[in-house]
C-alpha cells in the first residue's frame, strides 16, 4: 500500500486523464479489436497466437480471482482513495489484475513477433503503462499487477511457437487444450463450494466468461482446420481496403454478437445461449468474413 499512497500523492488532473485513457488498452474490447486486425490484415498465425494468449490468460485470471478472493485496495485500507472515474470498471476481486494480464498478454505477444524495432518499443511501452495505470488509478496493488504480468509473460513465451511456424496438428492440440481449460473453469465456477460471502458479481462474471470462452475456443477448433483447408484467405490488400475489411468486419462481428443475444436466450438456457453465441461470433470472424477477402485483394490490385 505504501507504493499506492506514493502514486496517490502524484495525481494531477492531466496525468489522471492520460492514465484513464491508457487503462482502456487492457480491456476486452481492445484485445478483440487488436487480435482481429492482426488475424485479418497482418498474419493469420500471429492472430491465432494473440487470441490464444488472450483466452488463456483470461482463464487463469478468472480462476485465481475466485480461488483467492482478494479485496480491492480501498477495501483493504479504507483510508485509501481511488480515482472515481475508474471505479465502474474495477468491480469484483483484485488479485490478479485482469487489465494487466490482457495488456501484457496482447502487447507482449505483438512485441515478440514485431519485425520493426519501433513497433517492439511501442508494444513494450503499452505493456508497461497499462499495469502502471491500474496502480496510479488506485484499483490494484503491486502484487496484483506483478502476478498478472508474470502469468501473461509466461503464456507469451509458452505459446510463441504458434506464431513462428506452421504447427499443423499441433495447433489443434493447443486449441483443444485451451478448450479443456475453459471447460475446467466452467466446472470450477459451477461446482466449487464457495463461501456464503463470495462476491456475487465476480462469481457471475466468472460464469459468463467461462461460457464465452468455451464458445470461442470451440469456434477456433472449427475455424482453424476449415480455413486452412478450404478458405485459405490472404491478409494482403491495399491500405484503404484493409480499413474497409476491419470496419465492416467489426460491424459484422458486433451484429452477430448482439443481434443473436435475445433470440438465443429466448430459446436456450442463458449460459448455453452465451456459449453458442460466442461460437457463432468466432465462425463469423474466422470463416464467414474472410470469404470476402479475395474481393478486397482484387480491388486493391485494380487500383
Amino acid at each position: 500500500m505504501d507504493f499506492l499512497y506514493l502514486l496517490e500523492r502524484l495525481r494531477v488532473p492531466g496525468l489522471t486523464e492520460l492514465m484513464l485513457l491508457i487503462t482502456h488498452l487492457g480491456e476486452e474490447t481492445a484485445f478483440l479489436v487488436i487480435a482481429l486486425i492482426v488475424f485479418w490484415c497482418v498474419d493469420k498465425r500471429r492472430g491465432y497466437y494473440v487470441m490464444a494468449v488472450g483466452f488463456a490468460t483470461t482463464i487463469f485470471n478468472q480462476f485465481i480471482k475466485l480461488l483467492c478472493r482478494v479485496p480491492r485496495p480501498w477495501v483493504l485500507d479504507e483510508n485509501f482513495s481511488i480515482v472515481e472515474q475508474a471505479r465502474a470498471e474495477a468491480t469484483g476481486y483484485s488479485f490478479p489484475s485482469g487489465h494487466t494480464q490482457t495488456a501484457v498478454g496482447t502487447f507482449g505477444a505483438l512485441a515478440c513477433t514485431a519485425r520493426h524495432r519501433w513497433a517492439r518499443r511501442l508494444f513494450v511501452a503499452a505493456a508497461v503503462l497499462v499495469p502502471l495505470s491500474r496502480m496510479y488509478l488506485g484499483v490494484h496493488t503491486p502484487s496484483d499487477v506483478m502476478t498478472g504480468a508474470a502469468i501473461s509473460l509466461g503464456l507469451v513465451v509458452a505459446l510463441r511457437p504458434m506464431a513462428q511456424r506452421d504447427l499443423g496438428r499441433g495447433m489443434t492440440d493447443i486449441l483443444g487444450a485451451l478448450a479443456v481449460m475453459a471447460a475446467g473453469l466452467w466446472l470450477f465456477v459451477r461446482l466449487y463450494p464457495f463461501p456464503a460471502d463470495v462476491d456475487v458479481g465476480n462469481l457471475e462474471s466468472g460464469v459468463k466468461n467461462a461460457a464465452a470462452l468455451l464458445g470461442c475456443l470451440a469456434g477456433m477448433l472449427v475455424v482453424y482446420p476449415v480455413e486452412k483447408r478450404w478458405i485459405r484467405f490472404e491478409t494482403k490488400a491495399v491500405w484503404w481496403a484493409q480499413i474497409l475489411k476491419v470496419v465492416l468486419g467489426l460491424g459484422l462481428v458486433l451484429l452477430v454478437k448482439e443481434g443473436l443475444r435475445t433470440p438465443l436466450e429466448a430459446l436456450l438456457p442463458v449460459y448455453v445461449a452465451r456459449s453458442l453465441r460466442y461460437f457463432l461470433v468466432v465462425l463469423a470472424a474466422g470463416l464467414l468474413w474472410p470469404m470476402t477477402f479475395r474481393f478486397f485483394g482484387k480491388v486493391g490490385e485494380k487500383t
